[in-house]
């Protein structure tokens, strides 16, 4: 699909006429082969902005100035706690800009593009832009743990540590990706003037390395707590397990022993002992026994449990 924009009072507007944005969703080969011969556009680039494994680089000519950029992937309740990375071209010229993306993304929306002066700067909010989604993303996953952590604690459930070894993944990409990133930027940066950027527009782009550099260090340092932290969960885990074991041993034991005194005799022996004729009192009688003694035996567990008995 093909979406064609320009610029109107200082505002992004979808337009045929003299379109200064052509943005290509998901384009077909037959889309990305007539936008590579119409605009001179090296094939190769406008399938790597399609391939979330391909990395982050920029390449100058003439001309254009080709960015292949990492941004997050639009995250859906399929992906099972997976945050996905792809990624997307933009290829700018004097007075045109293509973006190239696999998804239909609301590019456009937000208070980044309530004014825009050029393509220049359209290019440069869009590069701020997919850096935000990563921060934002960041955020997003750490209160997920945050979650997570404390349903650990309390269940014996693998799932919830899946769910964090996940996570973990997830990290690891937004961390390859977002430092992809930074070293495009600071190529950009060097050979920005060159391309029509101004002042201002180095300036703004000296703060999107500022905020590339934040996320980066922001993915470092969740991604060690994660791994320094997941082992510990694991134990947790493996000690509320060990906890239910222990406490479902007390109990058989428990019922075990008035069951020994059932298995000796029976309901005849138990009558001549008591001296009681009517079988229903003398069974009840003994199941009133049975429960006292294994409360009995229970209660003296759990004192030798919290004495630490069994941890010696």
């Amino acid at each position: 699909m093909i979406k064609r924009y320009t610029i109107s009072n200082n505002k992004i507007v979808e337009s045929d006429e003299n379109p200064r944005i052509i943005l290509l969703i998901s384009p077909s080969s037959d889309e990305r082969i007539d936008i590579s011969k119409r605009f001179d556009i090296d094939l190769n680039n406008i399938n790597s902005a399609l391939d979330p494994e391909e990395l982050s680089r920029v390449e100058f000519s003439d001309k254009r100035l080709d960015f292949i950029f990492k941004r997050p992937k639009n995250y859906s309740s399929k992906d099972h706690y997976l945050f996905k990375v792809q990624s997307f071209g933009l290829f700018l010229y004097n007075e045109v800009l293509i973006i190239v993306t696999s998804e239909d993304l609301d590019l456009f929306s937000g208070k980044y593009f309530d004014y825009v002066i050029g393509i220049r700067e359209i290019f440069l909010k869009l590069v701020y832009n997919s850096i935000a989604h990563f921060i934002g993303h960041l955020k997003i996953i750490n209160m997920i743990a945050d979650e997570i952590e404390t349903k650990i604690s309390t269940s014996m459930d693998n799932k919830y540590l899946i769910h964090m070894f996940t996570l973990e993944k997830s990290l690891v990409y937004y961390e390859s990706a977002i430092a992809s990133n930074s070293l495009v930027l600071e190529k950009l940066k060097a050979q920005a003037s060159r391309f029509g950027f101004t002042e201002r527009s180095i300036e703004y782009l000296d703060d999107i390395i500022i905020e590339n550099n934040q996320a980066k260090n922001q993915a470092d340092i969740y991604l060690q707590v994660f791994s320094g932290l997941m082992d510990a969960r694991a134990s947790v885990i493996n000690n509320n397990m060990n906890i239910w074991i222990k406490t479902l041993t007390m109990i058989t034991i428990a019922i075990s022993i008035p069951n020994f005194f059932a298995s000796m005799g029976g309901m005849s022996e138990i009558e001549r002992i008591l001296g009681i004729d009517n079988p229903r009192l003398a069974q009840s009688l003994f199941l009133i026994f049975s429960i006292i003694i294994a409360y009995m035996v229970f209660v003296v567990f759990k004192k030798l449990e919290r004495k630490g008995i069994f941890y010696k």
